[in-house]
């Protein structure tokens, strides 16, 4: 009938974490009680699909003081909002009609204008992310004819890439 905040401690009982929480003493014959608890778990990074926590009750009475133990699995879900921003510089590029690349150079500037495509990936959270895998599709022929020569790729922030086939084959 009545509502009544538990008074919870946690402590360390065989290498487990253990919430205990009284719920009052004496208690009456055929008493039953509904409780509902909120708990907030960190670093479940690692934890995978479920949490799962075991529930018991013990007692002071003689004849039954414990109950068996009752294991709950809580599903995990893990929720980041990423965000993909990205930019070329120059923003726009016009090339002359009758532009031709020099066949065999080795300058960057003999095979076209240079044009850097740069991508951010923002974590607006909640949670944090690992293991993101963001795969770029750049078109680099058009009709048979190249369009963009992908003269290098660069990373910051301790991120690892994988370098397309095809990067640089004219080592420029």
């Amino acid at each position: 009938q009545g509502q009544e905040k538990l008074s919870c401690n946690p402590r360390k009982e065989n290498r487990s974490h253990v919430v205990l929480c009284e719920l009052g003493n004496p208690m009456k014959a055929g008493a039953h009680i509904a409780v509902v608890m909120e708990l907030s778990v960190s670093g479940l990074e690692d934890a995978g699909d479920t949490v799962a926590f075991q529930l018991q009750l013990r007692s002071k009475n003689s004849h039954s003081p414990n109950s068996a133990v009752r294991e709950v699995k809580v599903p995990v879900e893990a929720q980041a909002a990423m965000e993909l921003r990205g930019m070329s510089l120059p923003a726009t590029v016009v090339l002359p009609a009758a532009w031709q690349a020099l066949e065999g150079s080795r300058r960057p500037e003999d095979h076209g204008l240079k044009v850097e495509h740069v991508y951010q990936l923002h974590n607006k959270g909640p949670g944090t992310v690992s293991g993101v895998a963001l795969r770029l599709a750049v078109p680099s022929r058009l009709r048979g004819s190249l369009l963009f020569y992908l003269l290098e790729l660069g990373t910051e922030g301790g991120m690892n890439c994988t370098e397309p086939p095809g990067l640089n084959p004219m080592q420029v």
